[in-house]
């Protein structure tokens, strides 16, 4: 919607916001300047579960015995235990409730997390990471397109929390 080239793009430059949505991208449209928006994404950040290939900020061990989930301590629902054992831990349901024999690490400090591991720290509600919004470029109204940082995405480097802005004082159509 936006065109893919100048002979495309709906208004003048435009275009070179699609150049842009590679990735995990979003676009934002406002009637803000530009500096109160960078201003509001740079003190915003909120706690996120990781994701496989981030790097474990902390060691996470499961106790024996019955299996407790996150900070609550509440035990798992019986249902759970396939879905646990499937992820890679040694569990076993034990009237009814699900155990472990001995400890298990689900993952070490530095370690590259594997999606099973990702999926076992939301599981015990580990949140290691942080979600931030990067802004990458805004396009202002009378035509004007600003790269604030390369979206790393374009040339094949993941960036999970990118995020491609938008600036205007007038309305779109």
């Amino acid at each position: 919607a936006l065109g893919n080239d100048p002979e495309s793009e709906i208004k003048q430059n435009i275009h070179k916001i699609s150049e842009s949505l590679v990735g995990d991208v979003g676009l934002l449209f406002t009637n803000d300047n530009v500096e109160t928006v960078k201003k509001n994404f740079d003190s915003f950040s909120a706690q996120d579960y990781p994701r496989a290939g981030n790097i474990a900020a902390y060691r996470v061990v499961v106790p024996g015995g019955e299996v407790l989930r996150g900070y609550t301590k509440e035990p798992f629902p019986n249902n759970m235990e396939p879905e646990l054992r499937e992820l890679g831990m040694p569990t076993l349901l034990q009237s009814g409730k699900i155990t472990i024999e001995s400890d298990f690490v689900i993952c070490e400090k530095g370690d590259r997390l594997t999606p099973q591991q990702s999926r076992l720290l939301k599981h015990f509600w580990e949140k290691m990471a942080e979600f931030k919004v990067k802004l990458l470029c805004y396009w202002h109204n009378n035509g004007d397109f600003v790269e604030l940082e390369s979206n790393q995405n374009t040339t094949g480097k993941a960036k999970e929390d990118s995020a491609s802005g938008e600036d205007s004082d007038e309305d779109m159509e």
